[in-house]
Order: C-alpha cells, then structure tokens, then sequence
C-alpha cells in the first residue's frame, strides 16, 4: 500500500453530477498495475465507478474491482499484483543494489534480468511456460497453439473474484475479446452475460504467448489484437447517459524518434497498443455537436412537424448528454525498454502502482474535472500531460 501521509481524501464530497461513472482500462501486461494505483486514489477522493471495462490485463482488474465488495476492492488488487511479481533480487544485499539501482542504464539492465526470468519460468499465479515446445505438439491441440500455459490464472480468478457479485450487475463488467475465426470484435457485458473466468481470460489471451480460450463452443483470443481500449463500447452504449469516464491507457501513442533497434521494438508496441484517444475523442466530439445541434433543430420545429417521420428519426440521434473523458497515460521510464509489459518484478509493481496513483491525485487538482462542460459539444477532455499538472 501507500505511505500513509499519501491516503488523503483530495477532491470532493458526493458524487460528481454525472449519471454514469466509468473506468475504461486498456490492456498492457505488467504495467497494469499502474490501473490499481488509479483505483486508489480514485476511492480515497470519493470517487466510485458504476462501470468498468476492460481489455486483456485490464479486464482482470476490472474483474478483481466488480467482484469484490467496495471495501475489499484494493486489497483484493494488491493480493493479485503480489501474487504475480516476485523480486528477482530479494536475496541481494540492499547495500550493494540500492547504488547500483540509481542508473538508467544498471535499472535496464535489472529489468531486462526479471523480465528473462518471467520469459523462463513465467509469473506466479498467472502463467508459466510449457514443458515441451508448441513446434512439438500435434497440430489441433491446444498445447500446439501457445508457448505458455495461463490455467493457474483461472484458479487466481476464482480465490480472488467473487463472480456471482458480478453477475448481480452491482457494477456494469464489460471485457473485450476477439473471435478466433470471425475475426470480428467481441465485448462480453454483464448485461447481456453471465460472467465466468474464461471471459476475463478471454480477454487476455494474446498469442501466441497464450492459447484461445473456449467459450460455448467459439474460441477467443485478446481484444487488443483489434482494440486495445473498451472507450468505444462505453461512449456508444444506449440508452446514452452524462458520463465522467476515466479512461486509463497503459502505452503512449507519443513518444521520441528510436535510436536503435531495441528502441524501435519498444516505440512499435506503443504504437501498435496505444488507443489513440486523441483521433477517438476529436471523433466524438463531432458526434456529440452533431447530436447537440439536431436536438436543437427539433425543439424548434412546431408541434405539427415534430411527429413527422423525418423527426422522429432525426429524434433518434439528438441527444443533450455531456461527457467528461479524463485521460490517465502512464509514461514509461528511459530504462525500461521492450519488455515492460512482461517484467513482473516487485520493485516495478510498486513504482507503477505509486505512479499512477500520483497522477490520479494531481488530475484530480484541476477544478474542472468532475464539473459537467459547458461547452457546444457537451465533451470535456483532460490529460495531465498536456493540461500541465504538477
């Protein structure tokens, strides 16, 4: 947990005027413990999604989140993200690794060393690698189509995550997947639902590290093949409602120019993963002024027009509902390189944890964030990165 001079209440008394609270939270392996710190600060201001949604890492803390009672809900993270990580170098005097940690360059190089490791034996409580090669099961097994084995996530699943509180829809659940043969887009909700274990670990199944994972007789892989943020299934949801949405991404669309080789696999995986919420956003932005501006079209119309055929389609898109979307990006250190989404170290749990906790509480500093906008489109953007914080 955090230091106890950090678990200050930051923002406000009840709850913000929007109608829904959503938790978006993108999918990106190890980092995902940056999306546990956003939770906590989240909680500590008072601040209690009705809605969390989810991709590959992401639908596992949203699962661990809406199958646990809100009092629960953190520890139940921190029990996960302990679970998985362990640290390499517990055994190595602190005096000799506390100096040597202070380098760019000696940290890479630490997580380089538990990252290998978790490429090796795995991640305790999560996955681990297969004794023989796929290349040497026979084609048509599952053994065949996955470098590791991800069964001891189900069993971490069902100690951690209480899946009947989840299909009590006391909090809206929703994962993403992707059909192995349709190719098409999946989102498993627990409006439409009965949430188990394989949807979250559907969810999370990217190959070819993991194997499909069956579910009434289709086989899914991870919804980040296609997109990596559930933002659109939340923003085109009906009936539409006023939402503040915390959308909370793992990788950075932007980032510098690479160097050399073992930057250009780091800078294609942000990219590849990275939800461009920017592109998303502006997007909707324009839906929203077309929808506000319909609205206003059929308010004036007289009443003899307004129940008319054209109207009543015209009806069908207009809409008054306003929208706070706050972006949370973790920005990943110089040091940690390619491999940062499989590096499953303790040291690095704890500094994403820490980070995205942090920038939780500064986003929350800005005035305008939990106020409803007031402007054409009815959508109000934050992000921390570019509105400056500190």
């Amino acid at each position: 947990m955090l230091p106890a001079d950090q678990k200050k209440h930051h923002c406000t008394e009840g709850r913000p005027p929007f109608e829904c609270i959503a938790l978006l939270l993108q999918g990106g392996g190890a980092l995902g413990a940056y999306q546990a710190g956003v939770y906590e600060a989240l909680v500590q201001s008072g601040i209690h999604p009705d809605w969390v949604a989810g991709i590959s890492i992401g639908a596992i803390n949203s699962a661990l989140i809406a199958g646990n009672p809100p009092e629960r809900r953190v520890e139940k993270l921190r029990e996960f993200w302990e679970r998985v990580t362990s640290d390499v170098f517990g055994s190595w005097p602190q005096d000799f690794l506390t100096p040597l940690a202070k380098g760019d360059w000696v940290r890479g190089l630490m997580n380089q060393i538990s990252a290998n490791s978790a490429m090796l034996s795995g991640a305790s409580g999560f996955f681990a690698p297969r004794l023989l090669s796929p290349w040497l099961h026979p084609t048509g097994s599952i053994e065949a189509t996955s470098f590791y084995d991800a069964s001891a996530l189900r069993s971490t699943l069902e100690s951690l995550v209480d899946f009947d509180r989840i299909n009590a829809r006391e909090m809206r659940f929703s994962v993403g997947a992707v059909n192995v043969r349709s190719g098409n887009f999946v989102y498993f909700d627990s409006t439409t639902h009965t949430i188990r274990p394989e949807h979250v670990m559907a969810s999370g199944a990217l190959p070819p590290a993991f194997a499909a994972v069956e579910i009434d007789g289709e086989r899914y892989w991870d919804g980040g093949l296609i997109s990596n943020t559930p933002l659109q299934w939340v923003l085109d949801s009906t009936p539409r409602q006023d939402t503040l949405a915390f959308q909370v991404d793992l990788w950075s669309a932007r980032g510098d120019f690479p160097g050399n080789m073992a930057e250009v696999e780091t800078r294609q995986k942000e990219i590849q993963y990275s939800s461009r919420t920017r592109a998303n956003t502006d997007q909707f932005k324009r839906a929203q002024r077309i929808r506000n501006t319909v609205a206003a079209l059929l308010e004036s119309l007289p009443d003899n027009l307004k129940d008319e055929p054209n109207a009543k389609l015209l009806g069908s898109i207009a809409g008054r509902k306003v929208y706070n979307m706050v972006h949370l990006i973790y920005r990943a250190k110089n040091y940690e390189g390619n491999s940062k989404d499989y590096e499953f170290s303790r040291s690095s749990m704890e500094t994403h944890w820490r980070a995205g906790y942090q920038d939780t509480v500064r986003t929350l500093r800005h005035p305008n964030v939990l106020k409803r906008p007031a402007n054409h489109e009815s959508v109000a953007v934050f992000d921390l990165e570019r509105d400056g914080r500190d």
